[in-house]
C-alpha cells in the first residue's frame, strides 16, 4: 500500500486520525503553527506538528491549518477567528502533550458541547426511527411491515421451525 511508506506511516491511518481529541470551536477559521526545525525549545512544536497536526486537520475540515517553518525565533500557535480577532498561544519549551492539553482548554470545544452536538445529530424526530423515546414503539406499526408475533401469529412459511424441521 503506497500510503504506508515514509516516516511513521501510522499517522495516515483512519484509526489514528479519528483518535484526535482537539475539535476547535466554531469561531476558529485559521489555525497556524510557527516553529523552527532546529533548537531544543522548538522540539515540542516539531513533535506536535509531526504527530498531531494531521489529527487537527482531520477533525476540523472547515478550519485552514497552516505551518510556518523557520520564520520566527520562538514557537507559537496563532488562531484567527471569524470576527477578525486572533489569539496567540506560546508553546515555547513545551512538549507535544502539554501543547495538546493547553489547546484543549483554550480553543477546544468542551465535553458538554461535544455531547450536545452528538445528541442533536442523532435527533429522534426522524420518522424512520422507532423504539423507546420515538414516535413509533415497534417497526410493526409501520404499514407494510410484518405484525408483531405476540399479537398476530406469523404464517408457517415465515417460521424456522416449519421450514427446517425434518418431516
Amino acid at each position: 500500500m503506497p500510503f504506508m511508506k515514509g516516516r511513521a506511516p501510522v499517522r495516515r491511518t483512519l484509526q489514528y486520525l479519528n483518535a484526535g481529541r482537539l475539535i476547535l470551536k466554531d469561531k476558529v477559521r485559521i489555525f497556524s503553527v510557527n516553529y523552527n526545525t532546529y533548537g531544543e525549545h522548538h522540539g515540542g512544536a516539531r513533535d506536535f506538528v509531526f504527530w498531531n497536526i494531521s489529527q487537527v486537520q482531520f477533525k476540523n475540515p472547515e478550519v485552514q491549518v497552516i505551518t510556518f517553518k523557520n520564520m520566527s525565533p520562538s514557537p507559537f500557535i496563532r488562531c484567527y477567528y471569524d470576527d477578525g480577532r486572533d489569539m496567540l498561544i506560546d508553546i515555547d519549551s513545551k512538549n507535544r502533550h502539554e501543547i495538546m492539553e493547553h489547546l484543549l482548554k483554550v480553543v477546544g470545544k468542551t465535553k458538554e458541547q461535544l455531547d450536545a452536538e452528538a445528541r442533536m445529530v442523532e435527533s429522534k424526530d426522524n420518522p424512520a426511527n422507532f423504539g423507546y423515546g420515538c414516535n413509533r414503539h415497534c417497526i410493526c406499526e409501520i404499514p407494510g411491515q410484518v405484525p408483531c408475533p405476540g399479537t398476530v401469529p406469523l404464517p408457517d412459511h415465515l417460521r424456522g421451525k416449519h421450514i427446517f424441521a425434518p418431516k
